[in-house]
């Protein structure tokens, strides 16, 4: 009987050395990560990219919140309902519409367009600037403003004012035909500047003025709300990207900037194109 036992015994010790024996061989023979199983398809690896194309900084794309555009909150269109506000009594003193105009030097003849006319406050007065000759293209995304510009226009005795319907992404304006763009407190209200400036961009003749003037941001003193200010150097960041040469502000009027753009003509693109490429001189 014990000889029996101690035969068992070792048959189960011997079986439980075979089985610790063969226990790694096996683990060792399944497919870990990495590992192709034989008959399998290999996966594809993806090619590895030029050392040049590795070393280039991916360019950053911009996100702005919705309302937002680079930083900024982008203005409420000023209803047609508070047009009275366009022709308050204090607006000569705040705002000096004919010196600011004068500064301008319009010359008789021109087409000029006002984007964002309202009422008519500027449109009149530049109506009255180019004369016969010139016109007046006076657009607005409300229509009710423009059937305010009409009747003020007309009790004004002014003939040469077109008005347009525009929108937030078309200004109606045609191509190449604008001497000069004028929007007055309005630019900060275009829900879409991109798109909006491409088309002013498109409108005005080589060499023709965009110029947009609007309550200065840098001083808190100005009495209007924040998303109805900007400053000088929100306005060139914004503008200059969409192929306008900025020329100069003008600070004279006592609330706003008198910011003057121009479209480059040609010639003058091909003179900034080479005077950028030329090298660098060498230092001493």
């Amino acid at each position: 009987m014990n000889q029996t036992l101690g035969t068992i015994g070792g048959l189960a010790r011997v079986a439980t050395l075979c089985l610790l024996t063969a226990a790694p061989v096996a683990w060792a023979q399944q497919p870990g990560p990495g590992t192709a199983t034989p008959g399998a398809e290999r996966p594809k690896t993806k090619p590895k990219a030029d050392a040049k194309q590795a070393d280039q900084p991916k360019p950053k794309a911009r996100r702005d919140r919705p309302g937002f555009y680079m930083g900024r909150r982008i203005a409420d269109v000023m209803s047609w309902q508070g047009a009275e506000w366009l022709y308050r009594e204090t607006r000569i003193e705040e705002e000096q519409p004919e010196a600011m105009l004068d500064a301008l030097e319009i010359a008789p003849g021109s087409t000029v367009a006002d984007v964002g006319t309202g009422a008519g406050y500027h449109s009149i007065r530049l109506a009255r600037r180019v004369g016969d000759g010139g016109a007046v293209l006076a657009t607005d995304v409300q229509p009710e403003m423009l059937d305010l510009l009409r009747e003020n226009a007309r009790t004004a005795g002014i003939e040469n004012i077109k008005p347009l319907l525009a929108t937030q992404r078309d200004t109606k304006l045609p191509a190449g035909k604008v001497d000069l763009i004028l929007m007055v407190d309005v630019y900060h209200e275009v829900s879409s500047p991109e798109v909006l400036l491409a088309g002013l961009h498109k409108a005005l003749r080589p060499g023709g003025r965009l110029v947009l003037v609007e309550f200065r941001g840098e001083d808190p003193e100005v009495p209007i709300k924040p998303e109805h200010k900007m400053t000088l150097k929100q306005v060139r960041r914004e503008v200059e990207p969409q192929g306008f040469r900025f020329q100069r502000s003008l600070e004279f009027l006592p609330w706003q900037h008198v910011i003057i753009f121009e479209k480059p003509k040609p010639d003058e693109k091909a003179e900034a194109s080479a005077e950028a490429l030329k090298p660098e001189p060498a230092k001493p």
